[in-house]
């Protein structure tokens, strides 16, 4: 059974009024800054796995390009080290780190509009078969390009001007 606190209410309503009147506007309603880049931001070709993981996710969140007016370019860098070792010098876990830098440019001018760089990390185990190790690696990296993609659209944007 819930009840209705209305004094949560009047709260929320004050806060999100308070939002209202300081210019605070959604990123992804109609009109806002990600509506404005949806469908217009072209995006470098993947050249591995791990890029063609970045790109996907960055294609989901921007749109198929119908009439791009951007550009973004962007280059990937990871590494990896053993944290998990046992007594017997065998490696129980990996740590992934990871950047993208990458650049937004206007198409029509050929200016860069924005350069920025983002970074992550994730892990996975490596116990259990070659089969188990292999595929938890591939979905570590997965993640990762993930986790980057979604810095790398909340950092543009956060930068974009309407």
């Amino acid at each position: 059974m819930s009840s209705f606190d209305r004094r949560k209410f009047l709260i929320s309503s004050a806060s999100l009024g308070a939002l209202a009147s300081c210019g605070f506007t959604p990123a992804y309603a109609p009109g806002g800054r990600a509506a404005a880049l949806r469908g217009r931001v072209e995006i470098d070709v993947p050249s591995d796995r791990e890029s063609y993981t970045l790109v996907n996710r960055l294609t989901d969140t921007f749109g198929t390009p119908s009439d791009p007016l951007y550009r973004l370019s962007y280059k990937v860098a990871t590494a990896q080290n053993q944290i998990g070792i046992t007594r017997d010098q065998e490696i129980t876990r990996y740590h992934i780190t990871g950047q993208v830098s990458y650049t937004l440019l206007d198409l029509a001018s050929g200016q860069a509009l924005m350069s920025d760089k983002t970074s992550g990390f994730t892990g996975y185990s490596a116990t259990g078969t070659a089969i188990d190790s292999l595929t938890a690696s591939r979905d570590a990296y997965a993640r990762l390009m993930v986790i980057l993609a979604d810095q790398m659209v909340s950092q543009i944007i956060a930068k974009t001007k309407r």
